[in-house]
């Protein structure tokens, strides 16, 4: 090989190592560069391509109620989903899915047409819808299992509940107040792809798969029975009496919890179009002039303050009673001379009111109103509580405290009122209203416990019974104004109340556009229920005595056979105090849901099986189911429930296992 020869090989073998030289460092620095300076941007870019994240509530927790039942869970079913990119034709698409989803075309091509890697187009659909579609089998579109909230009792308790929206967020009630407990984490469903943009598989989040427990269950203190029976007998009323609606509550007095709180007209939880107005909770949020109902509060201070006694005698000057320009007359028209203050109350006279004002003060009177809770929020676990219109001490007049001693120029909720009227049946002492007992985990664990709270003392004991004494007459006299409200063998104390409507446009009080109300506890002697009943602008009986009153008795008698303890021998509660919340220690199982009873009764335990259980209190059905868990052969007379039994509770049990239970519904 010649000199020139060599020396052009070497060159060219020189060349082309620096080529390679080149062409190597140019490789490490574009993968340096892919991999290290743009690798979160690039991976981020396919992640978008290749993966799809979307996200998914967990089932939302259950409702129950005081018993145990459900008043609110959730199912699985199926949504409608698309992949846009990878339809190829959106209209055809659209044609075909219209009719299964009963949607718009249009609608449905706008969503397959758009530029996004994900879009909804039908949320929770049917068994049948989702079947019909899987048979389709149009590329880019899926089925995906999605938590959809129910309410097996349809409209029970359905302002109280509330309801969630598609995107599983509370609207109203307790759904929204609770929102956060029951909700939960979103799980992030993410669909991977292959080159091919085919679906490969689907995975949980792991992040958010180990949130997906961090949902609550909700325990309250409506009792579904009550519930039921109280909208039932309101619905019947209002319709029966022409009223536009109606709202009504039953209250545990010892304790602040609500048994039952219904409105008229109601709604379907289950299908919540139009319920702007039907789904608001009206017992809470509507305020309105309380009337004749509001007097046994100032009867409460001015006996309280010892302005009057029960004897005291008032000149209730024939029916007319002039109070600087304005002449007060009684609601009913009638010419009243001489009533002592407990006939002020039985009769309901507004001229025995506004002369027991003014012997009280109006200081002193309002002092009272704002200790009962007037003008401020009970404080109840509910959205959109309203504190009514309370003025000011400073602003009366003498007129406005007039006014105010029968009921008008000021406004309260209806949840205010039995909360009031509960401090006067627990012997003076106002509880806290409760509607939800515990917040518990998916195994029964207390998160967070609602124990009876006491606000405050109101009135003496001695006070509050003399009070009751007079509200009783209101029901038990012959020629009382809430005689209707009777219950068969059981004292119930009362009051009723007419209030008229405030007109706008004449701005006077509207004699045409009524409330009436009745309120009560019973029994009268150691009272265990509360009980209010409104009806909005009744057309047939404007009157609390005759259009409210039944309502209530209707009720009673009901709640009677509802509730197990006999209501006539149950001890007294003990003194109240104030009491802290519930602290479960870390760790350790409280109660599970279902057994959360609410009832007050304890699990018996094993040293507890050879001794004869209490059937007092029970219904026949219910002695019968017990005796027959225990083995007891029960000798039955009588009807109603058990006052009497031998042997006597905690007795030994024999061989014989052997019990006579006297049922009745007697004194």
């Amino acid at each position: 090989m010649s000199r020139e020869s060599s020396k052009w090989l070497r060159f060219r073998l020189a060349t082309l190592l620096c080529f390679f030289l080149i062409l190597f460092v140019a490789l490490i620095s574009r993968a340096i560069q892919l991999q290290i300076l743009s690798g979160k941007t690039l991976k981020k870019m396919a992640d978008r391509q290749h993966i799809q994240p979307v996200l998914f509530q967990p089932e939302r927790g259950i409702i129950f109620d005081r018993n145990g039942e459900k008043l609110a869970a959730s199912i699985q079913v199926d949504s409608v989903c698309a992949e846009p990119p990878r339809i190829a034709d959106p209209e055809n698409a659209a044609r075909k899915l219209a009719p299964i989803l009963q949607m718009d075309p249009e609608v449905i091509r706008k969503k397959l047409a758009s530029r996004k890697h994900f879009a909804w187009i039908a949320r929770r659909i049917s068994d049948d819808k989702a079947d019909t579609l899987e048979k389709l089998k149009i590329e880019g579109i899926y089925t995906v299992k999605e938590p959809r909230r129910i309410y097996p009792n349809g409209e029970l308790a359905a302002a109280v509940i509330g309801f969630v929206g598609l995107d599983a967020d509370g609207i109203e009630g307790l759904e929204m107040r609770y929102n956060d407990d029951l909700k939960g984490t979103p799980e992030k469903l993410a669909w991977f792809r292959d080159a091919k943009g085919k679906k490969i598989y689907a995975r949980v989040d792991e992040a958010a798969a180990t949130k997906a427990d961090d949902n609550y269950n909700l325990i309250l203190t409506i009792d579904s029975r009550i519930q039921y029976l109280v909208e039932s007998k309101l619905k019947e009323a209002v319709q029966a009496k022409g009223a536009r609606g109606g709202f009504a509550m039953v209250m545990d007095p010892k304790t602040g919890e609500i048994l039952a709180m219904a409105n008229e007209p109601g709604f379907d939880p289950n299908t919540p179009k139009d319920t702007a107005d039907k789904g608001r909770n009206r017992a809470i949020t509507d305020v309105f002039d309380p009337g004749s109902t509001f007097k046994p509060f100032l009867a409460a201070a001015a006996l309280e303050e010892k302005a009057v006694s029960e004897s005291t005698r008032l000149n209730c000057e024939n029916g007319a009673y002039k109070v600087n320009d304005r002449v007060f007359h009684e609601a009913n028209r009638k010419k009243y001379g001489s009533l002592t203050f407990g006939e002020v109350i039985k009769y309901s006279s507004n001229i025995g009111c506004v002369k027991t004002a003014e012997r009280l003060g109006k200081d002193k009177f309002y002092e009272y109103i704002t200790k009962f809770g007037f003008g401020a929020r009970t404080g109840v676990d509910l959205p959109g509580e309203s504190r009514g219109l309370l003025r000011p001490v400073r602003n009366w007049t003498r007129v406005d405290m007039s006014t105010v001693a029968f009921g008008q120029g000021i406004s309260v909720t209806a949840l205010q009122l039995i909360t009031a009227l509960s401090a006067i049946a627990n012997d003076g002492v106002l509880m806290k209203p409760l509607i939800v007992r515990a917040v518990v985990d998916k195994q029964g664990k207390i998160i967070r416990g609602n124990t009876p709270t006491t606000v405050r003392r109101v009135i003496s004991p001695e006070t509050a019974k003399r009070l009751a004494r007079i509200m009783t007459s209101v029901v038990q006299d012959e020629d009382g104004t809430g005689k209707k409200a009777r219950i068969a063998n059981i004292n119930v104390a009362g009051k009723t109340g007419t209030s008229q409507k405030f007109d706008a446009g004449r701005r006077a009080y509207s004699s045409e556009r009524v409330r009436t109300s009745f309120m009560g506890f019973f029994p009268a002697e150691n009272p265990q229920i509360t009980m209010m009943i409104v009806l909005d602008e009744p057309k047939i009986d404007k009157w609390g005595g005759v259009a409210s009153a039944p309502v209530f008795r209707g009720i009673g008698e009901q709640i009677l056979n509802c509730i197990k303890t006999d209501l006539r021998e149950r001890s007294p509660a003990p003194p109240p105090r104030e009491i802290e919340p519930l602290q479960p220690e870390k760790g350790v199982k409280l109660v599970s849901a279902p057994t959360l009873l609410l009832n007050g009764a304890q699990p018996e335990n094993e040293e507890n099986e050879a001794l004869m259980p209490d059937f007092r209190g029970m219904t026949m059905r219910e002695a019968l189911k017990r005796a027959r868990e225990k083995g007891i052969d029960l000798d039955m007379s009588g009807n109603g429930w058990a006052v009497s039994q031998a042997p006597l509770p905690g007795t030994a049990l024999k061989e014989r296992r052997f019990c006579r239970v006297s049922f009745g519904t007697g004194q």
